[in-house]
């Protein structure tokens, strides 16, 4: 048997050998371990609890459609010492899956599984380790452990680089100081070491991002925040929590709601999401939004709690649905209460009259004050040429209907001018001394016919003086002086010219009070409740002259026989 053949059948005894021992053996797989690493650099690997104990056996192999045993001898660029695995000039044909299986003296057997992956560019994020990102002022940038137990097994040398050029320091920790973001990067720190006379290189790299100032703040409710909502039953609602937690905290700022102290999250029927916003000043909130998609005679029974945590703190603010009035309702009352006022506007209206007249003699004997005049009203009229017709109604309302109803029903004292004329006194102080002693004027006016108007149009300088002295001197009172309210009584259809008939004084008269119209012809004309008469004595005075009992002798100056 040559040589190599030999060497072959030797080879296949030791390796089965080796499996049929390795076979009675139940090892445990213990954890993965990965590691990045940069291509052309060197690795040195001890797995997590691997202690080197000259009882223990290790082999190292790497998985691959195969096993392949990883060799002792060192001058080859992957090989391994006991529980150490040397990773030198390293390519990307380097990566894989390593196990180290080790024996120990006690029987136990354990697998130490180990995944290396090699990246050909040094700016690969996945070559960076765990990101420093703080709030402090001075920042402190640690050397992966690595690469320290590398430099410190082979007493190597470290440096440092930032973005991949070189700064000082030499330690396993760098220290930046009052960091601002021009000092944020990749920092990089490096070993050079030496083995079997050769010198290597071990690296690993850090990102260093400025975290802004965090100032937490008790957590605190926005508002509004009304301890009651209103909804309608089988409407859909939406329930806003939001929270307020201070500046830069999203990390610890959260809203939710509680349905009944239960998470609406284990609700059914219920649907929460939650948002995290940050404003301009970086003030921090959380909002969470509870939706019902339909309201239920349940819900407004039910407690809905918001609650806000902050870093430190925690509030809540209790919700309880109520249910919403339908709009129709109130619009019914809206519509009642308008026609309550409307009417009670219209009774007042038409009823204005009939209550003053009610209430008058109560009110006006409280606030009297005494009025000594003797007449209630001097009663002028027109006495000018009228037709025969209207000439027998002015007469009959005159000498009859007036006097009946004012005098003998009502009490009142009238100066009627032509009845109460004193035959052979001198007329004009008559007329002056009973219009002084008057509390109204009470004109009555009738239609005129058309010479009448032509004639009143021509006269010269006085205008109209229908009526004479008692006309003007009754418009002077009532006018110039004001000692005397006027009462216009309208008898017949004044016809198609209207008033232009009259004196401009009285015509003004007119314009602001409306003539009360006698119903001529009406059944309760002459009734003293009739509408017209009520009119009539609403504008007389409140308490009649009558009552007063001053002698007529004393205002004229002797008695009407000795007159």
């Amino acid at each position: 048997m040559d040589t190599p053949w030999l060497l072959m059948v030797i080879f296949m005894v030791i390796t089965s050998s080796e499996y049929s021992d390795t076979a009675e053996y139940h090892c445990e797989d213990l954890d993965l371990e990965p590691y990045n690493l940069l291509e052309g650099e060197a690795f040195y690997i001890v797995p997590y609890g691997v202690s080197d104990n000259e009882s223990d056996e290790f082999l190292w192999y790497k998985n691959s459609s195969q096993i392949d045993l990883i060799s002792t001898n060192e001058t080859e660029s992957v090989h391994f010492h006991r529980g150490k695995l040397f990773m030198l000039n390293l390519t990307t044909e380097n990566s894989g899956f390593y196990t180290l299986r080790q024996k120990q003296s006690s029987g136990k057997c354990y697998n130490h599984h180990v995944k290396v992956e090699v990246f050909r560019e040094k700016m690969a994020m996945e070559l960076l380790y765990v990101e420093i990102h703080n709030s402090d002022v001075n920042k402190k940038i640690v050397c992966p452990d690595t690469v320290c137990e590398t430099c410190e097994t082979f007493e190597g040398k470290l440096t440092w680089m930032k973005d991949f050029i070189p700064i000082q320091g030499h330690e396993k920790f760098l220290w930046v100081y009052n960091s601002t973001k021009s000092d944020e990067g990749i920092y990089t720190c490096a070993c050079t070491w030496t083995y079997n006379h050769k010198v290597y290189k071990s690296s690993g790299s850090r990102r260093l991002r400025l975290k802004d100032i965090v100032v937490p703040h008790k957590p605190e409710i926005i508002p509004p925040t009304n301890k009651e909502l209103f909804a309608e039953g089988g409407s859909e609602i939406k329930l806003k929590c939001s929270v307020y937690c201070g500046i830069n905290v999203e990390d610890n700022c959260d809203a939710s709601w509680y349905i009944n102290e239960i998470p609406s999250i284990q609700k059914v029927g219920y649907n929460q999401t939650k948002n995290i916003s940050v404003d301009s000043l970086k003030n921090t909130f959380s909002t969470a939004i509870l939706s019902i998609e339909s309201v239920s005679s349940q819900d407004f029974q039910t407690e809905f709690k918001c609650v806000g945590k902050g870093t430190y703190e925690e509030v809540s603010q209790t919700f309880t649905l109520k249910r919403r009035e339908s709009i129709i309702p109130l619009i019914i009352r809206a519509v009642c209460v308008l026609c309550f006022f409307v009417l009670v506007a219209v009774l007042v209206k038409y009823t204005a009259i009939d209550l003053s007249l009610f209430f008058r003699p109560y009110l006006a004997l409280r606030n009297h004050k005494t009025d000594e005049r003797v007449y209630d009203a001097y009663v002028v009229y027109q006495t000018q040429s009228m037709d025969k017709a209207t000439e027998d109604r002015l007469c009959q309302f005159i000498t009859k209907t007036l006097p009946y109803v004012l005098e003998e029903k009502c009490g009142y004292r009238l100066f009627i001018h032509g009845r109460d004329d004193t035959p052979g006194e001198d007329h004009l102080q008559l007329v002056e001394d009973c219009m002084k002693e008057s509390k109204r004027l009470m004109v009555i006016l009738t239609p005129c016919s058309g010479s009448e108007i032509t004639d009143q149009r021509n006269a010269s300088g006085q205008g109209a003086v229908i009526g004479g002295f008692a006309w003007q001197l009754g418009l002077h009172h009532a006018l110039i002086q004001r000692e005397m309210n006027v009462i216009l009584i309208q008898l017949g259809d004044i016809g198609p010219e209207g008033y232009t008939h009259l004196p401009l004084g009285l015509q003004h008269l007119i314009r602001k009070s409306a003539p009360i119209r006698w119903p001529e012809g009406s059944r309760d004309a002459a009734a003293r409740n009739s509408r017209f008469w009520k009119r009539v004595r609403y504008l007389m005075p409140a308490i009649p002259a009558k009552r007063t009992q001053k002698p007529l002798e004393t205002i004229i100056g002797s008695s009407p026989s000795e007159r």
